[in-house]
């Protein structure tokens, strides 16, 4: 197994966006590591992250399910409390029309009383005008507790709709938990082996270097930033390369960059190794 020095110092600035193109130019690194320690560490590092990259894609949308559902109950939960306090609100609306009707009944019973005893017209006038006002009360009270009583009906639908879909939600909730602990149960392992050996040996290679490698990597779908030559063609995108391009990866004394998809091209006798 092929290792290198731990470099504890930079010697160079880093590049924000660096690439292994720009890395290809640069005039120097940061140790005296040689050329072919850090490629072969370089893929190391990527076959040791792809092997996590297998066990996250093993795990598949199942961390995302699991949040969607968390976020769905959270959402459900405070419309729920909203609907309820809603409910809640507009019944306590009702009761007290419902107490305004009583009261505008007994003022319309009082000032009919006090209207067969008047002694002119002007007393007369006045409570006539009382009750009518109070009778329009009554009215505009009993058409608010219509309204709001349509609309508690349909809050309390919307209400038992959205404890239903709860329920529901909470069931999926256990079953993607449970199917979830189950992987992460048989692959934890493995990834914490892996995380480790993947971090041993990102410790070994160059800030600058290893920047390069993770800006690649995650522009990729494969998640592939060092590849071999497979039939005389690019492991990543597949281009061909040519003759002299493939001694050059060969010799194992530069970076060579794919001028198709950017990615690092190593010996393939590296697969051996």
């Amino acid at each position: 197994m092929a290792t290198g020095k731990k470099n504890n110092t930079i010697a160079t600035p880093i590049v924000e966006g660096e690439t292994f193109a720009s890395l290809q130019i640069a005039k120097n690194l940061d140790s005296d590591m040689s050329m072919e320690t850090r490629l072969k560490l370089l893929y190391r590092l990527q076959q040791t992250d792809s092997k996590i990259d297998k066990i996250y894609l093993l795990r598949g949308e199942l961390p995302l399910e699991v949040q969607d559902l968390e976020d769905d109950i959270a959402g459900l939960e405070t419309r729920i409390s909203n609907l309820s306090k809603e409910i809640a609100d507009t019944e306590a609306f009702i009761a007290q029309k419902k107490q305004d009707i009583v009261t505008s009944k007994s003022l319309i019973e009082k000032y009919e009383a006090q209207r067969n005893n008047v002694k002119n017209n002007r007393e007369y006038d006045s409570l006539s005008k009382e009750i009518e006002y109070q009778d329009l009360d009554r009215q505009l009270s009993e058409k608010k507790i219509k309204d709001s009583t349509r609309s508690v009906a349909e809050k309390k639908e919307a209400l038992a709709a959205a404890n239903e879909l709860l329920e529901g939600r909470k069931i999926d909730l256990v079953n993607k938990k449970q199917e979830l602990e189950s992987i992460i149960e048989e692959t934890q392992k493995d990834e914490e082996i892996l995380l480790k050996e993947s971090e041993e040996i990102q410790s070994q290679i160059e800030v600058r270097l290893l920047n390069a490698y993770k800006k690649v990597r995650s522009n990729t779908r494969n998640k592939l930033a060092v590849v071999t030559v497979k039939r005389d063609a690019c492991g990543g995108c597949f281009n061909k390369i040519p003759p002299q391009r493939q001694l050059d990866i060969a010799s194992s004394k530069k970076i060579i960059v794919c001028e198709y998809c950017g990615r690092i091209l190593v010996n393939p006798e590296f697969e051996n190794e």
